[in-house]
């Protein structure tokens, strides 16, 4: 499983001591891996807003942000780019 570089995404940041290091919405104690997983269970974008306090803006910029970077991941059969639609 390819890991995305969360670094590269200004909505989030990782800080030491907090959460242990995992990558977690910015000013925030809320990991990013609660909008997969909530979304993954068949959550809506507006509940996990409610539910963790989050804005529509930092919701929409993991999954862009997610959905740009996976845009371009090599073809483990042929090793080029696609491009996911």
């Amino acid at each position: 499983m390819t890991s995305l570089e969360w670094s590269q995404c200004s909505a989030v940041e990782s800080v030491p001591g907090k959460r242990s290091g995992a990558w977690v919405f910015r000013d925030t104690r809320t990991p990013v891996s609660v909008v997969f997983d909530n979304l993954e269970v068949g959550a809506t974008v507006s509940e996990i807003m409610e539910w963790f306090h989050l804005s529509n803006e930092q919701v929409s910029a993991v999954i862009e942000f997610a959905a740009r970077s996976l845009d371009n991941l090599p073809d483990n059969r042929t090793g080029d780019s696609h491009t996911l639609r």
